[in-house]
């Protein structure tokens, strides 16, 4: 059970071993492609020379990371909003998590604690953190009891809803297609209301 998107291996591997680059991968996960986002903690590691930690990036110099995000290619469509925020996020896990993003989750007691630590990060709101915990709970084995219900539709089994579903070409058509007929929805919604 691990993410397999079509980026560099390299990248891949980055976030099956890092659960700092897989968490800063649902961070960067906004207004970009799925794929853009994560595999920008690996193209940061290489600008940076190496895998970083959290109290490293939380202690960044504001300017030079965004002169790291923004360099071409940008790590984001909005590079300088993105470095603050990986900031933002990197400070709480320093100041809750011992600057270790796997203690957001190896030690809570179900899936409700597990989706409101997800949900008190910045910039994280309901559908981001439940689409993280699902991410969690498909692809890496975190599985603390009702997770699934903490990840609502995100958690269902078979579905092709997000990056959580994500396994090869054909899950990523599929989730792709899903994205897409839920912004015609809101569009129709929208234009008919």
């Amino acid at each position: 059970m691990t993410l397999v998107l079509p980026i560099d291996p390299e990248a891949n591997r980055l976030l099956e071993r890092s659960p700092l680059a897989r968490l800063l991968g649902m961070v960067l996960d906004q207004q970009v492609p799925m794929e853009k986002a994560f595999s920008s903690p690996y193209v940061l590691a290489q600008r940076l020379g190496h895998e970083p930690d959290a109290a490293e990036l939380a202690g960044y110099d504001p300017e030079a990371l965004i002169a790291l995000f923004a360099t071409p290619p940008a790590l984001h469509r909005f590079p300088k909003a993105m470095a603050a925020r990986v900031q933002e996020v990197c400070q709480v896990l320093v100041d809750r998590y011992d600057g270790d993003a796997a203690r957001l989750w190896s030690d809570v007691a179900d899936g409700p604690e597990l989706f409101r630590r997800v949900a008190e990060l910045p910039g994280f709101g309901k559908q981001k953190a439940q689409i993280f915990v699902a991410l969690l709970g498909k692809r890496f084995g975190v599985t603390p009891q009702d997770w699934r219900e903490a990840a609502g539709d995100y958690g269902d089994p078979g579905a092709y809803r997000s990056v959580a579903d994500v396994t090869d070409a054909d899950s990523l058509r599929r989730v792709r297609d899903y994205k897409q007929q839920m912004k015609a929805a809101a569009k129709a919604k929208t234009a008919g209301g």
